[in-house]
């Protein structure tokens, strides 16, 4: 292992332990250390990272991908770390490589599509216990904005019928925190049947969308 191998692991550690994902960091960086590796750079230069950067391959259509940007993103944060261990560390300037994030334009469903997709869900899932359960699903999306994961991974004893509070655990970061819910949505709850979040019946540890039936299910689907 080189030494800038062994830089990028202990940067990758450092950031992790700090609650960073650094998906594409880590899926990013390696190469950047295998150019620099393969060029007899000792640390980061401006130049080296530029270089790499803009040997990013282009799409099959020939038009240019935001790769390089990423690239040069990473590279710097690297940098950034590097600095204060090797002083001759160049860190690379914000604006390097400018490029202009292209969001995809959001859906915003109303409250007619929340509605159909509910009815939908209701006529066309032949089994009651399933259709129940992404009904369920669906309101508490809409009701309460969580993200589908955390909603999928809810269980019973997540739920706090007193006060109204769902307890989503270790979501984004892996941190935890409390959604309240309005009156109407927790009466929803009570009233979906055969849901497991709102059943007494099946064994305790069961996933709250697994309704309480015989056959096994999964966290995703419900026979």
């Amino acid at each position: 292992m080189s030494a800038l191998e062994q830089a990028l692991t202990d940067y990758l550690q450092l950031r992790h332990s700090l609650g960073h994902e650094l998906a594409e960091a880590g899926w990013l960086l390696p190469g950047f250390v295998a150019y620099l590796d393969a060029h007899g750079s000792p640390t980061v230069t401006i130049e080296a990272a530029l270089a790499w950067a803009q040997q990013a391959p282009k799409s099959p259509a020939g038009r240019v991908t935001t790769v390089g940007p990423r690239r040069m993103t990473a590279a710097r944060g690297f940098a950034r770390y590097l600095s204060g261990i090797d002083a001759s560390t160049e860190v690379p300037p914000l604006g390097l490589m400018p490029h202009r994030q292209r969001w995809r334009q959001p859906f915003i469903y109303s409250a007619a599509d929340i509605d159909a997709l509910l009815e939908l869900a209701r006529r066309t899932i032949v089994s009651p216990l399933r259709a129940a359960t992404y009904q369920t699903l669906i309101g508490l999306l809409a009701a309460s904005g969580m993200r589908i994961g955390e909603a999928i991974k809810l269980d019973r004893s997540d739920v706090d019928w007193a006060r109204g509070v769902l307890l989503i655990r270790e979501s984004k970061f892996g941190k935890s925190r409390l959604v309240p819910l309005h009156p109407s949505s927790m009466q929803a709850l009570e009233a979906t049947p055969g849901c497991a979040i709102s059943s007494s019946r099946g064994p305790p540890n069961r996933p709250s969308w697994c309704p309480s039936t015989e056959s096994a299910c999964s966290t995703r689907s419900c026979s």
